[in-house]
């Protein structure tokens, strides 16, 4: 039986946490052995101490690309927590369209994960600019740390199951039956987004431009307050004055501390 003792976990722990922003908890021991049982088997390790010097001396990537791919969670679907969607085209799109004089859109999903936020987001984009479309740069820049879901992400294929919460009108616009039960986002909606791997830890961003709109959700309840303190701060500093920050809903900024502006639940401003 595969085991971790607490000096293996804390070394691996400490290295996912100072190059992945990612804390794990004591308690996530279990958790990490049952992720990474069968990739330490199959490389032929029975111990996490040879795994790990494994990790660090791969020149090749593959296998800190692995071992992010199994520690990170990639739950998301689409329209999940429709509020912020219904905020974005009723509020956010309005005052962009009246206020970004360039027309230059710039809307980043900085954790993308399989695609479901950054195709709803094209779709939203597409339905409010109708005709006017073509006059805007309106691609939506999605960023993930996990090569395995942006894999998925960019072949843009679900199943019925998966699209069933996103309006009939929709289904039918932007998406194209392959077989029984599995349909692909339109070539219309899978060009609208850019997919590319980012890791939210680099202690500089390399954007030229600022943002209008920054949606990571879900991302931030894995971080420590600090990591996810330095992280907004970032956020503020890459983005427009006016532009909108989202979190997800079990995700709160601190409001005495953040220079970013309360909105609503889970929703910020930079003013």
């Amino acid at each position: 039986m595969l085991t971790i003792t607490e000096t293996e976990f804390k070394q691996l722990a400490e290295y996912i946490k100072a190059n992945y922003g990612i804390h794990l908890k004591a308690e996530k021991q279990t958790l990490v052995i049952g992720r990474l049982h069968n990739v330490l088997l199959q490389a032929g390790f029975d111990n996490f101490t040879d795994y790990f010097n494994h990790v660090l001396s791969d020149k090749s990537g593959e296998a800190v690309i692995t071992l992010i791919d199994k520690i990170t969670t990639n739950h998301t679907y689409f329209m999940r927590e429709a509020d912020h969607f219904s905020f974005f085209r009723d509020k956010v799109l309005p005052f962009l369209a009246g206020t970004v004089s360039d027309r230059d859109l710039r809307i980043w999903c900085a954790a993308c994960s399989t695609g479901e936020e950054s195709y709803t987001l094209a779709m939203l984009l597409d339905e409010f600019y109708g005709q006017e479309k073509a006059r805007w740069d309106t691609k939506v820049l999605a960023t993930d740390i996990s090569e395995k879901v942006l894999t998925f992400a960019k072949k843009g294929i679900y199943s019925n199951e998966r699209i069933s919460p996103l309006p009939a009108h929709w289904k039918t616009a932007y998406f194209r039956r392959i077989d029984e039960g599995r349909y692909a986002v339109s070539d219309k909606i899978r060009n609208e987004v850019i997919y590319r791997k980012f890791n939210l830890m680099e202690a500089t961003f390399p954007f030229k431009k600022k943002f209008h709109t920054i949606f990571c959700r879900n991302v931030m309840i894995y971080f420590d307050n600090n990591t996810k303190n330095e992280l907004v701060n970032k956020f503020y500093d890459h983005m427009e004055y006016g532009g909108y920050l989202f979190v997800g809903h079990s995700e709160s900024l601190n409001r005495e501390t953040s220079r970013f502006k309360y909105v609503m639940p889970s929703v910020y401003r930079k003013e």
